[in-house]
């Protein structure tokens, strides 16, 4: 099966003569999705499991965003009875973040088919490792239904997690881009986190690691309503370091993370020094936008968007640093570290979790060594590059 012709767990699972092998028919199951939970002709996994006989779907669970994508970023939200299945959809994104022992007592088994992109700070690999834990202490099995990782699997950037600053945006010890598949991911926490689940891993078929999503003949479905395209996928590893500041990351517009501007930055001034580091790769353009929500809505920013030009020598964590130091030293009167919204890590600084250390954000404040540090987060990645070896399906 070559380019184009990749299936993911989901069609292997029910067209590919994977359900045996994956242990899910006749068996009452308990499904972790969202929108992203599609086959390859769009059907949706909920729906798809639903219908077909040969598995027995008693019970949904939804993520941040909610399990038909209804909720923006940070909502909260609750359980309710699906339309269209009239499964009962428990919340992970609410009340509690994990399925409870109530919620799995009539499962035998918890499916997990997410699309996630590749990123530590994405908040359905931390859906992912609750669940996970949930099943170890339940006796359940856990299945994933594995997709590719769409910004590809050969590379790995960033520092690795210190774990004085897990949290919700960061729950295990990886670098930011970790290069592994969800089902990857799954199988190296369950033993490097001692998770210890009953777990198995749906394999795709065609995929191979150098591949980007826009090169396995999947539809591209918005992971989440912020990540609206490939090409902000591609910048997201680094760009969202920005979140953890005063200057919008464009939401509100229709190019997030890409957009990166404030009412207060002259974007002229701004990509003189980006482009004048010769960032690889890439190429910033001054630009003017409103957002419709979020930082500064209704309000006029100037700033720069991001263009990547090759995608096989761009750096994204690099490019973010870069980004945030040009800012942080242009405009030192204006910019400003938030705080985190999550309200279990109140009174931390929103950075601080995104970049799993407050190496960077210290190193920004005194002016220290920028490439110092990305060499030392080089060598984290390198490091891990090697360890993750004997987890890889693919």
């Amino acid at each position: 099966m070559g380019p184009n012709h990749v299936l993911a767990g989901i069609d292997v699972v029910t067209h590919g003569g994977g359900v045996d092998a994956c242990n899910a028919a006749g068996r009452r199951l308990g499904l972790i999705t969202n929108p992203t939970g599609v086959t390859k002709s769009l059907d949706a996994t909920l729906d798809v499991l639903h219908r077909d006989g040969r598995f027995r779907l008693v019970a949904a669970f939804g993520p941040e965003h909610g399990i038909r994508g209804e909720a923006q970023d940070g909502m909260h939200v609750g359980a309710f009875r699906d339309e269209s299945t009239g499964l009962l959809v428990y919340s992970l994104y609410g009340a509690t973040r994990r399925p409870s022992a109530e919620a799995l007592a009539g499962v035998d088994a918890l499916v997990f088919d997410i699309q996630e992109v590749g990123v530590r700070f994405y908040t359905y690999i931390s859906t992912m490792l609750l669940s996970m834990r949930a099943c170890a202490e339940t006796g359940k099995e856990f299945i994933v239904l594995d997709r590719p990782n769409p910004i590809s699997g050969t590379v790995v950037e960033g520092g690795i997690l210190d774990e004085r600053f897990a949290s919700f945006v960061g729950a295990c010890p990886v670098p930011v881009r970790h290069g592994l598949t969800v089902g990857e991911l799954a199988v190296w926490a369950n033993e490097m986190l001692g998770i210890g689940c009953e777990l198995t891993v749906c394999k795709m078929q065609g995929w191979t690691r150098s591949m980007w999503a826009d090169q396995t003949g999947l539809p591209w479905v918005m992971p989440s309503p912020n990540l609206p395209s490939l090409d902000t996928a591609t910048v997201y590893p680094g760009t969202c370091f920005v979140e953890g500041t005063n200057v919008s990351e464009g939401r509100g517009t229709t190019r997030p993370f890409e957009l990166i501007g404030a009412p207060w930055i002259d974007g002229r001034v701004l990509i003189d020094c980006l482009n004048g580091l010769g960032l690889a790769g890439c190429r910033f353009r001054s630009v003017f936008f409103v957002p419709s929500s979020s930082k500064y809505a209704g309000e006029t920013c100037a700033g720069v968007q991001v263009h990547v030009l090759d995608r096989a020598v761009f750096k994204p964590v690099r490019t973010g640093v870069h980004v945030l130091a040009a800012i942080r030293e242009l405009y030192p009167d204006h910019f400003q570290w938030i705080g985190s919204t999550e309200q279990a890590s109140a009174g931390r600084l929103h950075i601080d979790l995104l970049a799993g250390t407050d190496e960077l954000r210290r190193t920004l404040d005194l002016g220290g060594d920028i490439d110092g540090l990305l060499s030392k987060w080089d060598a984290d990645a390198a490091r891990f590059g090697t360890e993750r070896e004997r987890f890889l399906l693919y």
